[in-house]
């Protein structure tokens, strides 16, 4: 069993074409060939230089540079849908590859990303950036471990969902 990185929509894909034997990804995924079980439920928040003063909406984001993964990743597509609601375009997306990298350059004043508030902790706690709760905002986002209905359970799968469901129930 190996394990890989990539996008929602990737990961999604890769399952589907039994190039992966499973992924992790956000949810909830409703595809007729899929089994999903829920992993953990997650707070997405704004993640901001130190310099920036507090955001209570996205109205009060100063740099509308946003820092995200290709398209195809949940949280981007969660930070576009919170922006269109509010009326408010990016001024420029600069993509990345990795959650450190975004987190580096969030630290460094490039821009503001969104992200899972269990990912960005530790960095919020050395004081390399802050992060923002949305108020009136679902920004609750649950995370699933998807697999086809017909691939085989073999036993290293097996042990990995008995594993996994013990760690994050």
């Amino acid at each position: 069993m190996s394990l890989a990185t990539g996008p929602t929509e990737q990961s999604l894909q890769a399952v589907l074409h039994y190039e992966l034997n499973g992924a992790f990804v956000a949810g909830p995924v409703e595809h007729p060939e899929l089994i999903q079980e829920n992993v953990i439920d997650e707070e997405l928040v704004i993640v901001t230089p130190l310099s920036h003063s507090s955001v209570n909406s996205l109205h009060d984001v100063k740099l509308l540079k946003l820092l995200v993964f290709k398209t195809g990743c949940a949280y981007r597509a969660k930070l576009l849908q919170l922006l269109q609601e509010e009326g408010l375009l990016p001024i420029k997306m600069m993509e990345f590859g990795s959650l450190e990298t975004i987190i580096g350059c969030v630290g460094a004043g490039l821009g503001i990303s969104l992200m899972p508030r269990s990912i960005v902790a530790e960095a919020v706690q050395q004081g390399k950036i802050r992060c923002h709760e949305l108020q009136d905002r679902q920004t609750i986002v649950t995370t699933v471990f998807i697999r086809r209905k017909d691939t085989l359970m073999t036993p290293a799968l097996s042990a990995f969902l008995s594993e996994m469901r013990t760690h994050f129930s």
